[in-house]
């Protein structure tokens, strides 16, 4: 038995988005289960997944459950020790554990007044005195300890490690309501939107589930501001250059069009979601590129 994820909605849950990262990001493999926000409560659904009530939520391989994203990503640390989820060096180290810790339970109004929102961005965003004051708190936290891991690479604490995971959601906040930070914040947030494995999220976020209206705002529209996917979209019919799908490897039965180029997969998830972003599918560009 594999670990088993269960996520809510790729477009709004910013949690769930933290808990599939811990996994792709890392390189562990995960079977992942989808909550239908649409399908009742998210508690009901997972009614057989005690104690579990809130997403995401894992089952572990010999069946236990852990229903809290920071001890999902202590949890994975300590069974995968090389996997590099937390820093090396100890100042480092404890650096990303506080700013984790502190992203898990705070930043209460940020959350509140700029749900995420995958499928949209905005211009004009009113932000209230109360998001500012979060803003500048996480413009202290991160100068800290970029300066404290010396400043090398995008992230905050030298490689990529959980504390990067626990504020993807919030550069996509950042990002998709147009909010006031510094250029070094804004080149932090841009780091996570050209991530590959944030953006393979935002392209599943974009084709499965509704949009959902109670997330929406009142303010002009503007495009996402991360980088512009290579132009795609499906077409009915072949032939296409590979014969498998690239994900599956099953037969190919739907198709697309990527700048002149048809590829096939073998059903409408996997076309849709590479036609969302192609370059953010490593396994669709080696066939692309080859």
């Amino acid at each position: 038995m594999t670990y088993e994820l269960y996520i809510g909605d790729y477009a709004y849950s910013s949690w769930s988005l933290r808990g599939w990262l811990l996994f792709h990001r890392f390189d562990i493999p995960v079977t992942t289960r989808l909550v239908d926000f649409n399908a009742g409560s998210v508690a009901e659904q997972l009614g057989h997944l005690a104690p579990a009530r809130t997403v995401p939520a894992l089952r572990l391989p010999e069946g236990a459950v852990i229903a809290d994203s920071l001890a999902i990503a202590e949890e994975l640390a300590t069974r995968h020790p090389g996997a590099g989820f937390w820093p090396a060096d100890p100042s480092s180290r404890a650096t990303a554990r506080a700013l984790a810790a502190e992203m898990h339970s705070g930043f209460g109004a940020l959350r509140e007044h700029c749900p995420m929102n995958l499928r949209t961005a905005y211009s004009d965003f009113p932000a209230p005195p109360e998001v500012l004051d979060d803003l500048a708190r996480l413009e202290e936290i991160w100068s800290l300890a970029r300066a404290g891991a010396g400043g090398e690479g995008p992230w905050l604490c030298g490689p990529y490690s959980v504390a990067d995971v626990f504020f993807a959601p919030v550069a996509a906040r950042i990002a998709g309501y147009g909010l006031p930070v510094s250029r070094h914040a804004r080149d932090y947030v841009a780091a996570h939107l050209a991530d590959p494995a944030f953006r393979r999220w935002r392209a599943m976020g974009l084709v499965r589930g509704d949009t959902l209206p109670w997330y929406a705002r009142d303010c002009p529209q503007v495009p996402w501001p991360g980088p512009a996917p290579i132009p795609a979209s499906a077409v009915g019919t072949g032939p296409s250059e590979n014969a498998t799908c690239p994900y599956s490897g099953k037969p190919v039965s739907h198709f697309l069009e990527v700048q002149g180029r048809v590829f096939g997969f073998c059903n409408a998830f996997c076309r849709d979601k590479t036609a969302a972003d192609p370059a953010a599918w490593p396994a669709f560009m080696e066939i692309y590129d080859s």
